[in-house]
């Protein structure tokens, strides 16, 4: 993914990643599962309801923010009827990389040493943050 996507877009993203190739009712009656995050599909309607309450956005907005998504081939959408049917083209799992490496080279370099540092100067690390470290540093050397 070369494209920035805006904090907007990345709340309507989490929704799709979320989802599961569903029917609107089973949209609406949701129970957590595991996921293929590569064949997710909902329309513009399920998100809007998907999207958190908090952000008060209208079916409007979240439309605009799938046709800004879409023309950064981020999401891809296929006819249903009269409706369009949206599913993420990029993985959680990838975005978190991509936005995990621009992090660590735009304010550190790109090393991961000074990020570490920097929270724990700040007492940003509880001891079970450390102790979750050093775990996965051990199984990384072995």
């Amino acid at each position: 993914m070369t494209e920035r996507i805006s904090d907007a877009e990345h709340a309507v993203m989490e929704v799709l990643w979320e989802e599961s190739p569903l029917t609107a009712q089973e949209v609406v009656e949701r129970v957590p599962a595991e996921r293929d995050w590569s064949a997710n599909t909902v329309n513009a309607q399920e998100v809007v309801e998907r999207v958190p309450a908090e952000r008060d956005w209208s079916a409007n907005t979240v439309k605009t923010l799938l046709g800004r998504l879409l023309a950064k081939s981020i999401i891809a959408h296929e006819e249903d009827g009269r409706r369009y049917r949206y599913r993420p083209l990029v993985a959680r799992s990838d975005y978190v990389v991509g936005e995990s490496r621009r992090f660590m080279d735009r304010l550190f370099g790109g090393k991961l040493t000074p990020l570490v540092a920097h929270l724990a100067e700040r007492d940003a690390i509880t001891d079970q943050d450390i102790a979750e470290i050093e775990a996965l540093l051990k199984e990384l050397k072995s």
